[in-house]
């Protein structure tokens, strides 16, 4: 086995669009690695073996995302890490995938509410780097990092925004879309029980993200909501208040609904 070997096998995997003929030419690749001894970075493994070990562990990465299989991302992910620690005179960073697979990460961690992972990963870019406050300008690493921002304030209008327009990176950002639009809509849903006594249909549409009234109604079933006369009526909890910009007392959950209700007008209107 040879580095040409490694070559036309990634030749293969670049052209074809089967992802089971993908995997089994993602386990020759790994192969043809393992008798190069170059699974991982060892101190005598040429360099362009090792730019050859990292296009087939970025490549594999990518291929995951796209058959939505989060679990084999994450494995090519811990395989690519210490190929991304090496220095740029051993392994150059030309033509590197890094920014993207490690955005796409965040953002997987995001779905999975890991915000402690997210941030663990977020503080070693920083120090890796060493330049804090910088990440958010690149596109695929500051995609995440404002999502992150925007949830934790509550604004899920602006998330919606970001996902629902031109912003997003690449089609394997996609993918994660409809994923954090369900856990929004949650969230949303848990606001919106604790800030209203209730709420219109036809504006708990829009606030929802959902296409039709019939799938308001069909959520709000799953929730245990109640309907009547048009309106959907929530439960009452107890909530914290706190005062808004004006003086005036409101409940903490209210005031990031009224952020998305204000989205959700300006929608009705669009259209």
């Amino acid at each position: 086995m040879s580095e040409r070997d490694l070559q036309d096998i990634l030749r293969k995997l670049k052209s074809s669009r089967d992802y089971a003929d993908c995997s089994s030419l993602l386990s020759k690749a790994k192969i043809t690695l393992l008798k190069l001894k170059a699974l991982t970075p060892q101190p005598n493994t040429p360099s362009s073996t090792l730019q050859l070990a990292r296009e087939v562990f970025e490549t594999g990465a990518l291929l995951s995302i796209r058959a939505k299989d989060p679990a084999a991302f994450t494995r090519y992910v811990h395989q690519l890490t210490p190929f991304y620690e090496l220095p740029p005179e051993r392994l150059s960073p030309a033509h590197s995938e890094k920014n993207k697979i490690t955005g796409l990460y965040l953002l997987l961690l995001l779905t999975q509410s890991d915000y402690a992972g997210f941030h663990t990963e977020l503080e070693g870019l920083e120090l890796r780097q060493g330049r804090e406050g910088m990440l958010e300008k690149d596109k695929y690493l500051g995609y995440p990092i404002k999502l992150e921002r925007w949830l934790m304030e509550g604004s899920y209008d602006l998330v919606w925004k970001a996902m629902a327009s031109r912003e997003v990176p690449s089609e394997e950002y996609g993918v994660f879309s409809e994923i954090l639009i369900n856990q929004i809509r949650h969230e949303i849903a848990t606001c919106s029980q604790t800030a209203y006594p209730s709420l219109p249909i036809s504006s708990t549409k829009n606030l929802l993200f959902l296409d039709s009234e019939g799938a308001v109604i069909e959520f709000a079933h799953t929730r245990g909501w109640l309907i009547k006369d048009g309106r959907i009526y929530f439960p009452q909890q107890s909530m914290k208040a706190t005062v808004d910009e004006e003086g005036n007392t409101k409940e903490l959950s209210q005031m990031a609904i009224e952020n998305t209700l204000g989205y959700a007008r300006e929608l009705e209107t669009i259209v």
